[in-house]
Formats: C-alpha cells, structure tokens, sequence
C-alpha cells in the first residue's frame, strides 16, 4: 500500500505561498515597467534596512521591472564636513557649496554612500552600477537661483547658492542601456554645469527629472515619515494632484513635506503615471506598495 504524502505544511509556509499568489497580479501588471526609486534617509543608514533596499531591487529585477535608484546623502555629507572643520550654510533648505565644498559633496556622493549602494545590490546577488550625473552627461543642470524679498528695501534679493544646480537635461540614452540589460543603475545626484563645473542638485529633484525623461511608471520617494497626514494625524493612502494642492493650500501639507509633494505633483504633469511617498523605515516598504493592495505610504496620482 503507498504510503499517503502528508499534506500538513507550518502555517508559516502557507502564509508565504499566499502572500507570493496574491502578488502575482501586480508583477504582471508593472513587468516591463520602469520605476524610479529616490533612496535615503534612515532606510539608507540603517544596515538591516540597507540589505533589504538591495534585496527589494534584485527582486523587481527578478520579475521584470526596470529599477532606477537616485541616493541623496545628507546627513553624511554633513558628517564629513563636520569633521573637517567647514562650516555649513543653509538657504532655504538647501545647502550652499562653494569650491571646497563641492568636492566634499561629489567625494561622498559619488564616492561612498554611490558604492556602498551598487556593492549591497551585488551581494544581494544583482547586478547594479554607480554613475552620477556628470558620467555620459547624464545631467545637465543650471545654476539654482533663489530670491527673497529685502524688508528694509522692499526690493527682490537674488541669493547666491553657490554651486547647487537644479536638472536643465536629462540624457535619457545613457540609462536606455541598463534597461535593456538586467543592470540596475545607481545615481548620485551630482549634475555637469553649462561650464563643465560640478553641480550639487537636490536628489528628490533629480529622480523626478529622471522619472520624467525614462517615461517611468512610477517615482517612489522613500522617506523618514509615514506619508502625508491629515489634520487628524491620519495617514491619507491617496490623493490626486487637485487634492494634493488644496491641502498645500490649506495648511495640512506643512513644512518640508511641501517640496516633496510639489516635485510629485510636477513629474505627475510630465507623464508619470503616480508618485508615492513611502516610509523607508518599514522593511520592504517598496514591494508592499508595489504588490499589494494595501500599498504604503501616500500615492498621488492623476485622477
């Protein structure tokens, strides 16, 4: 008599063969796809974190999306030049970088976090590659231009920025490549100016640009909160672009979200088809906002 299979698996198991069939129709919605994906804060200085990020990446590789990874790096910028001894100023939110500055700025940028990044994807078993803007001129930029209005003059006061820049030109034939092959590029957001100086640029800034100009499915802006909230404290899962702006308007949008959802709402009427703040503190925030229903973080999308 043959002996009957036991049938009997951990729920443990089950749980994951369900979770793997129920995301079956999401990979196939968005196989082919390209996504962009803005990296930083805490998911990018935590170490668990960090090899998660690279695991997430090898899998959307592994079903068929097309990856695209824009770093900030901050706080480590800052931590360099802490320690030696340049002082920082702020305008605005944005950093002012002089000559000695922007090499600090490209060093770390381009240099370690740009590595660490591409090495955690490879040893997660993918294939990635660090570029920043200045390598095929991938990004050309402008000088950033800000202005304030003079209190005791009433007249408008241009300030100098020194070399930040903002996305004039995205050369989009430099990442075609990778899209055909199964590489994941790795951007630190450093841009080549009309002079051929090096440029320090916002990275939300810079992966909205890039979303644009690959014509990607998705932006995904991974960052050190829950999303955008209500005035109740409550996450909102979904906004449209009109909704998006009454709330800026209203006042529930505040503070240094505001730019965040401004640079979601502008690749959005570029062709983007939604932009999603997401929580990088969550482990695997990306595939639960890609393959379930309930996503993650705040979507904004056309309509």
């Amino acid at each position: 008599m043959t002996e009957a299979k036991n049938t009997n698996q951990p729920t443990e198991v089950l749980q994951q063969a369900k979770v793997l069939s129920e995301a079956l129709p999401y990979m196939r919605r968005f196989s082919g796809e390209t996504v962009v994906v803005k990296y930083g804060g805490h998911a990018m200085s935590d170490a668990n974190l960090a090899g998660q990020f690279a695991r997430d990446m090898v899998l959307l590789r592994q079903v068929g999306l097309n990856p695209v990874v824009v770093h900030g790096g901050g706080p480590q910028i800052g931590s360099m030049l802490e320690k030696l001894e340049i002082q920082s100023e702020f305008i605005d939110g944005l950093r002012v970088t002089d000559e000695t500055t922007i090499d600090i700025v490209e060093m770390v940028l381009a240099g370690s976090i740009n590595k660490k990044i591409v090495s955690d994807i490879n040893n997660a078993g993918g294939y990635a590659v660090g570029l920043s803007g200045k390598d095929g001129n991938l990004i050309l930029a402008d000088r950033l231009k800000r202005s304030r209005n003079d209190p005791e003059s009433n007249t408008e006061k241009i300030l100098d920025l020194g070399l930040v820049g903002e996305p004039k030109t995205i050369n989009p034939h430099v990442l075609d490549a990778f899209a055909k092959s199964d590489i994941t590029p790795v951007i630190a957001p450093i841009g080549r100016g009309q002079k051929g100086e090096t440029l320090n640029i916002n990275a939300d800034t810079v992966a909205g640009a890039i979303a644009v100009a690959l014509e990607a499915k998705r932006l995904y802006m991974l960052t050190d909160v829950t999303g955008v909230l209500d005035k109740e404290g409550k996450l909102i899962p979904v906004m449209t672009v009109l909704e998006a702006q009454q709330r800026i308007t209203d006042g529930t949008i505040q503070g240094g979200m505001i730019p965040k959802i401004e640079n979601c709402i502008n690749v959005i009427n570029l062709g983007v088809d939604a932009a999603t703040i997401i929580d990088g503190r969550v482990p695997h925030a990306i595939l639960v906002e890609l393959f379930t229903k309930g996503g993650a973080g705040t979507q904004i999308t056309r309509s």
